[in-house]
């Protein structure tokens, strides 16, 4: 015998408060589901989860994998007759979600609340600028330079320990987060669904693949601009990823000193990768402003890692800029700043918008292993 359905409104009105103020508007016409690019033909959404939201059916739209699968482009948006934002809602969800699944939840709801903006970015500047007392640079310490007299991070602030213990450190906690979060998703959606596919790794494979190639981003209509700008912002990370694991080797392996000539390999990638990142992430910014009406400007959630993100590239940049024109005073102010919002990226990610790459992707996978996505296929096939 079916459960009785039992609405629960007050989390129907946290995901109005959490960006998904236009659900009300939705009237169950399915228009959205008959746009949708992504909608499997046999599992289509997102007319049942707007329907699950109204209703506050909060364990119906978290053990689902459909929440991942939208990737927010906008097309139920654009055709909406009572103009709605199906996106925008199962954005809020989405956002729910994560604050569920990743422990702890209080950092979740830090990453959430605007009030909370000062305090995310102070732990960071409080802890590097500790590290600069404890060097001595507060009290007159000379800033040593370069081994041949040029200005350089390396001397001003020195990996080890006081770049990669904290870094190592947070990037850990990050992937304990990530492991936990993604382990009670997994059991979640496999409670409701059947695993019919049994070749896990190959719809891991299959997965990674559509997401290096945007495959999903390629389907959507109403803004196709989207697909540009997102590749690009994925490849910068790509190759900022691999500029990091060199750099890395470089010091630990080789014990090779940064600065390192313009023409090395490893500042020909992370130049090249910090460029596509800045140019990206403005055109994510440019795109979301251009499609508001049609598409939503979106969340605080949204735009504090878009700001991290630029914060981010720019910094990076002028960073390396001033060091190359030796101005000191700003350089190294830009080089903390930069190390700052490094740092807020990595801490917050298994609570930010950062989030979505893991459990979108597991979401992806777990699909594939359900056969949900044939109607999917068929599209991307004709």
């Amino acid at each position: 015998m079916d459960k009785p359905v039992r609405p629960d409104l007050q989390f129907a009105k946290e995901i109005i408060k959490a960006g998904g103020e236009s659900l009300k508007k939705c009237y169950q016409c399915s228009t959205c589901t008959v746009v949708c690019s992504l909608a499997p033909e046999d599992n289509p959404f997102p007319r049942k989860e707007m329907l699950y939201a109204q209703w506050g059916l909060k364990e119906k739209l978290y053990k689902n994998p459909d929440i991942w699968l939208c990737h927010h482009c906008g097309d139920c948006t654009a055709y909406c007759p009572r103009g709605a934002k199906p996106g925008e809602v199962l954005g809020a969800v989405r956002k729910l979600m994560i604050k569920d699944y990743s422990p702890p939840k209080f950092l979740a709801n830090w990453v959430a609340d605007p009030k909370y903006l000062l305090l995310i970015f102070l732990i960071p500047i409080l802890l590097f600028m500790g590290e600069l007392f404890l060097l001595g640079y507060f009290s007159g310490t000379e800033i040593p330079r370069g081994d041949n007299g040029e200005m350089a991070y390396s001397a001003f602030l020195p990996a080890v320990p006081w770049i990669d213990l904290p870094f190592m450190a947070v990037a850990g906690f990050a992937v304990i987060c990530f492991y936990l979060g993604v382990k009670k998703y997994w059991l979640d959606l496999a409670s409701q669904y059947e695993i019919k596919r049994k070749d896990i790794y190959n719809c891991i494979y299959e997965t990674i693949k559509d997401i290096l190639l945007h495959k999903k981003f390629q389907l959507c209509t109403t803004n196709k601009s989207r697909y540009s700008a997102h590749i690009l912002v994925l490849y910068a990370f790509i190759g900022l990823g691999i500029t990091t694991g060199i750099a890395a080797f470089y010091e630990w392996v080789l014990h090779w000193k940064s600065p390192y000539p313009q023409t090395n390999i490893v500042k020909i990638i992370g130049n090249i990768s910090g460029i596509a990142l800045i140019v990206g992430i403005f055109l994510v910014i440019v795109n979301r402003s251009k499609n508001a009406a049609k598409q939503g400007i979106g969340s605080y959630f949204d735009w504090l890692l878009i700001f991290i993100i630029a914060g981010v590239g720019v910094t990076g940049f002028l960073a390396q800029l001033l060091r190359l024109a030796e101005i000191e005073t700003l350089g190294y102010a830009s080089y903390v700043a930069h190390l700052v919002f490094v740092f807020t990226l990595f801490t917050y990610a298994p609570h930010s918008k950062m989030a979505h790459m893991v459990y979108r992707a597991t979401a992806m996978v777990f699909a594939k292993a359900a056969l949900r996505e044939e109607g999917v296929k068929k599209q991307e096939a004709a």
